[in-house]
């Protein structure tokens, strides 16, 4: 299969190129710089060159594939501030993309995040949804494309996506912030939780997405349904040996900026029917027993379901 990728050199994309060539498939990655380019061509995948403002190269990119994975968001407008721009800009390229798919009967995996959903009540599952909102009216129009002669799909990430490939995502972002303060911090008593899934993990959950998921489902891209986000602070903090401190609400966005109301969200997410769907079952390491993880030190037992640890200091 002849698959064209956006966001093809980035932290999950640098997975699932490698995987798709691994499986027998063609792929032609989006490339919007030299850099990302030659990444590609290292890997043994085609360069197509643009960006997500270029709707008609898109467009034509994915007219000559026989699927397409969507993987490329404007994060540097999202980290800048400007989420909902960055949100508008993502849903401009699907409509784009569904223009162009439409009646062919072939792949579109999208990509959206479960943290998107924090606030509902109980474990997020694969049919809950939401009306309207930044990323979900993304979501709900790749869903929807399955009307319009498409096997569309979604993959939803879980916030905390784990491996040396990710340098520039929410958890090395806690890292920076944590070296510029000089503590690692959560919010109240950090029992607000995150899943998490291994970046090799949801590489292959895109491949078996763009060959088998039916049209307009819903995936989770999760492995620990709920890691306490005291947890993750901790571990961040014995990485840097910084001290671990909670912190008010109040004091949540001067601590984090842009990701003050995301280090409080709470957001269990459950991969039971994504694993019925695709036979799809993680096999690398869970985020705290991970070895590769360069601030999480080695250990031994469960995966990290509840808070363990002794009462850390708390800041008023």
């Amino acid at each position: 299969m002849r698959v064209f990728i956006t966001g093809a050199s980035g932290h999950v994309g640098s997975a699932v190129v490698p995987e798709l060539l691994e499986a027998g498939h063609q792929v032609v990655g989006l490339a919007r710089s030299d850099k990302s380019a030659a990444a590609l061509t290292a890997a043994g995948a085609q360069v197509h060159r643009g960006d997500l403002d270029g709707l008609a190269g898109l467009t034509a990119a994915a007219a000559a594939a026989d699927g397409v994975i969507h993987l490329a968001f404007k994060h540097e407008a999202m980290f800048a501030g400007d989420f909902e721009g960055a949100a508008a800009a993502d849903l401009r390229v699907i409509e784009a993309l569904g223009d162009t798919l439409a009646g062919t009967g072939r792949a579109l995996v999208g990509t959206t995040g479960t943290v998107a959903f924090a606030g509902l009540e109980g474990t997020l599952t694969e049919v809950d949804a939401l009306d309207a909102g930044p990323r979900i009216d993304a979501e709900n129009a790749v869903v929807a494309l399955a009307e319009r002669g498409i096997r569309s799909s979604v993959v939803r990430l879980t916030p905390t996506v784990h491996s040396t490939l990710d340098h520039n995502g929410f958890i090395p972002t806690l890292i920076s912030i944590a070296r510029s303060k000089g503590v690692a911090a959560y919010v109240g008593d950090g029992a607000n939780r995150w899943p998490a899934v291994h970046t090799l993990d949801a590489a292959r959950l895109y491949r078996l997405a763009l060959e088998a998921a039916p049209a307009g489902s819903r995936l989770h891209a999760v492995d620990d349904e709920w890691i306490p986000f005291r947890q993750i602070a901790e571990a961040i903090g014995r990485g840097l040996h910084l001290p671990v401190v909670g912190i008010p609400p109040t004091r949540a966005d001067a601590h984090f900026g842009f990701l003050g109301a995301l280090a409080q969200a709470d957001n269990p997410s459950s991969t039971t029917l994504t694993q019925d769907f695709l036979d799809w079952k993680p096999v690398q390491p869970g985020f705290i027993d991970d070895p590769a993880q360069p601030l999480t030190p080695k250990k031994t037992g469960c995966r990290a379901t509840r808070a363990t640890s002794q009462p850390a200091e708390r800041v008023t």
